[in-house]
């Protein structure tokens, strides 16, 4: 691509979006590194760049939504900064605007609600808070994907007028196969989250927490158990029998238990623990 854009003329042009894209990925270290996250690598792609984090499972959905928005905020600063150099005639108006308009496409595409964009992340985020984990990975993906394949409808709409969209068409494709994969393997993710539990409990305990109750007949499942837990939330399952009356309370730790140790997630509750 660099060669392409000596050859065509447009070196200094992709050099900027090169440097925009570096700026915007090294706004989510910054933030991811505030917040104690192993940052694995940074790619820069064709189609834009991609911060790889390994939080431990210790983040917050607030952590989460941060580390995604200080991406976008450093494209708003640059493009402001843009303004201010063209103001003081520091800067050429057309390259101000040229650089002023290349950080606000980057910036608010990524804040369309579509995985892994940083708009998606947020809308994941924000969805935790409300929704149990499971939940809110499989709509985020069904979500991601349509909006990824309306993206590739749109760009294909402009074959009768001003032709294809290439550019589009090709993010919206990457997206769309992004999204399948993501949604295909949400028991994965899943699992993941569920391995990473102890961690989010032991902060939650360490703070004092008020107990999100779960209550659940006691034929119910293992596995249908655990996929009511919510991410920010430290658990209580209430279980009762066919009369409504309780019968035991567990901690969450104890259904974890036995799901991985006792490796019975398709077991009713009632018969792995002794109810009263």
């Amino acid at each position: 691509m660099m060669l392409v854009s000596v050859a065509t003329g447009f070196f200094v042009e992709l050099l900027t979006l090169f440097v925009i894209v570096l700026i915007h990925e090294l706004g989510h270290v910054a933030a991811a590194k505030s917040f104690g996250w192993n940052v694995i690598r940074v790619e820069l792609l064709p189609f834009g760049g991609v911060a790889e984090t390994e939080d431990r499972g210790r983040s917050s959905a607030f952590q989460e939504a941060a580390v995604a928005l200080a991406g976008p905020l450093q494209n708003a600063w640059m493009a402001l900064f843009a303004v201010v150099m063209s103001r003081l005639g520091i800067w050429d108006s057309g390259w101000c605007d040229y650089f002023m308009t290349a950080n606000m496409m980057i910036g608010l595409f990524n804040l369309l609600p579509v995985l892994p964009l940083d708009g998606g992340k947020v809308m994941q985020a924000l969805m935790s808070r409300w929704l149990p984990y499971y939940r809110t990975l499989l709509l985020c993906s069904l979500v991601s994907l349509l909006l990824a394949a309306v993206l590739a409808a749109a760009a294909l709409l402009g074959i009768r007028s001003s032709g294809i969209h290439l550019n589009l068409l090709v993010i919206a494709l990457f997206l769309v196969y992004s999204n399948w994969y993501s949604y295909r393997n949400v028991g994965f993710q899943f699992m993941r989250f569920l391995m990473n539990r102890e961690p989010v409990m032991e902060r939650l305990i360490d703070r004092g927490t008020l107990a999100q109750p779960i209550v659940i007949y006691r034929h119910r499942k293992i596995a249908e158990v655990v996929r009511l837990f919510m991410r920010d939330k430290y658990h209580l399952v209430y279980i009762l029998n066919d009369g409504g009356r309780i019968q035991a309370v567990l901690p969450e730790q104890k259904l974890l238990y036995a799901y991985f140790q006792l490796n019975r997630p398709g077991s009713a509750v009632s018969d792995v623990f002794v109810l009263e």
